[in-house]
Order: C-alpha cells, then structure tokens, then sequence
C-alpha cells in the first residue's frame, strides 16, 4: 500500500514563504512522479507542479512559474515544494499525488491515483 503524507502547511502573510513535504511509504508498488495539486473553498482541485522520478523532469502551472520549486530527496522518499512570494489566491488544501502507472509525462495528471490527506495554506494578512 502506498501512503503520502503532507505537512509544512500554516498560515503566512502575502509576499511570505512555505516549504512542503510530501513523505512516501510502505511502497509495494513503484511510483513514477509525483505531484502537488490545491484546491481552494468552493473551487475545482488545480494542478500546481510535478517532478518525474526517472529523470528529474517538472512541470509548473502558470500561475505559480518563478515563484514556486519542487525539488526531490530519493534518500528520505520525501518530494518538496519551496513556495515564495506567496498571494492570497494560493491559499487552499494542498494534496501530494503519486502516480504509478509508467510511460506518462509528469503533467498527466489525471493519471495520478494515490493521493495524501492534504495541508491547509492559508495566505492572509
């Protein structure tokens, strides 16, 4: 069974910085990427960002370009997101997402199928 947690979340005023941590266990399964999805109250879930194991390759949503970086530590199976500048719009539950289905490009996210419980960020003055 695959299990994701996520936390480094909280609340910061505009312009601050939060880094999340995706941690992954109990794998009997390999996973390919790994991605960060929000969903903000009353809005659809959004894609943010995605790593590919095999290679290191990303992938970021417009919106979030210059100001956002996942990063990877395969020593401590734990995947990063470095958020800077943070807006008000960022704010919502941010889920880590693994997929384990090989051969797709990391921003396919409809192919990820485990995802953790989620960390609120809250960006608010």
């Amino acid at each position: 069974q695959l299990q994701l947690v996520e936390s480094g979340g909280g609340l910061v005023q505009p312009g601050g910085s939060l880094r999340l941590s995706c941690s992954t266990s109990g794998f009997s399964l390999q996973y390919y990427a790994i991605g960060w999805f929000r969903q903000a109250p009353g809005e659809e879930r959004e894609e943010v960002s995605c790593i590919r194991t095999r290679d290191g390759d990303t992938y970021y949503t417009s919106s979030v370009k210059g100001r956002f970086t996942i990063s990877r530590d395969s020593t401590k199976n734990t995947v990063y997101l470095q958020m800077n500048d943070l807006k008000p719009e960022d704010t919502g539950v941010y889920f880590c997402a693994a997929m384990t289905k090989s051969g797709y490009v990391c921003y396919s996210f409809p192919t990820y199928d485990y995802f953790g419980q989620g960390t609120q960020v809250t960006v608010s003055s």
